[in-house]
């Protein structure tokens, strides 16, 4: 992932808690990186050991951890960033979600070496959708489940997300009905 990921989950945890504990999960994930460099690729590996870190020094669930950054990273860096990006992204949630594939390709051109996910959309009803999400990174559905909550927040829009197919359970990918 970029270095922009691993920026973002710094500022979460200093913003929430502060630097001294920043450092704490720092030290405790064992990475060994003193600034994150938003525009170069680190390993996803770092990526996971800060939110392993911080799961184990707050005390909360890794999902639980993953759904506030995922949150996070919309409604904070997502607007700081790419805020003029974010807004041709539609003027609602749904056709946010339905727009995620040309989102995606748009972010390419900042992040050339970007490995994104990718999204479809299915069985798309007046308040509903299904959302396809594929990736060849593990682990990572409760961080998506967060980006919706976000966007969700971001259109203020209240949404249920149902995760109907889990590659845990032996699927080749998540689906999310999300319903507003």
């Amino acid at each position: 992932m970029y270095g922009i990921v691993n920026k973002a989950i710094e500022s979460l945890v200093i913003e929430n808690f502060g630097i001294e504990k920043w450092n704490i999960i720092k030290e405790t994930s064992g990475v060994d990186v003193d600034f994150f460099m938003s525009n170069e690729p680190y390993d996803d590996d770092i990526t996971y050991k800060l939110a392993g870190a911080v799961s184990t020094e707050m005390n909360i669930p890794l999902s639980d951890v993953l759904i506030t950054f995922g949150e996070y990273w919309v409604l904070k860096t997502g607007k700081e960033k790419y805020g003029s990006l974010m807004e041709a992204g539609g003027d609602n949630l749904k056709e946010f979600l339905k727009n995620l594939p040309a989102f995606h390709n748009r972010v390419m051109l900042f992040y050339p070496k970007l490995t994104p996910p990718e999204f479809k959309v299915s069985h798309e009803e007046e308040r509903s959708l299904y959302l396809h999400y594929f990736s060849k990174r593990i682990g990572l559905k409760e961080f998506v489940r967060g980006l919706i909550q976000g966007l969700a927040k971001l259109y203020s829009t209240p949404v249920t997300i149902d995760l109907l197919e889990d590659r845990d359970a032996g699927d080749d990918h998540e689906i999310f009905k999300v319903s507003w």
